[in-house]
């Protein structure tokens, strides 16, 4: 059951409420300046990931590993994970970073759940 759950929440990467003075991220070179070193981290699930301008992504959530891909399309981040067996499915999200140490996701290109990670 929390595998589900935890599985459920990290197709979103995780929903957390909204905040304010996100500002959209369109240009792959400038998603990729702002995690140039840097590692995404959100608390609640232990997750520690690495976004690769080679297209991977890597770290882990829950204790598990976790592994995938990304493509930037048309201004939107695209993604699908494998989470220690568990496929999280492609999806295409919105990016917005507030300053240089909070980045926000959204699902389905804006249109669904959210989650805000730290920039560490």
């Amino acid at each position: 059951m929390l595998r589900f759950f935890s599985a459920t929440a990290l197709a979103v990467f995780s929903a957390m409420p909204a905040q304010a003075d996100f500002v959209p991220v369109s240009d792959k070179g400038e998603f990729l300046a702002m995690l140039e070193g840097r590692e995404l981290r959100l608390g609640v699930f232990q997750i520690a990931i690495q976004i690769t301008p080679d297209g991977q992504i890597n770290g882990s959530a829950l204790g598990w590993d976790m592994r995938g891909t990304w493509a930037w399309e048309d201004g939107y981040f695209c993604r699908e994970i494998d989470w220690s067996g568990e496929v999280i499915p492609y999806n295409c999200q919105l990016v917005e970073v507030s300053g240089d140490e909070k980045m926000r996701f959204t699902v389905d290109k804006g249109a669904g759940d959210e989650a805000t990670f730290n920039l560490r």
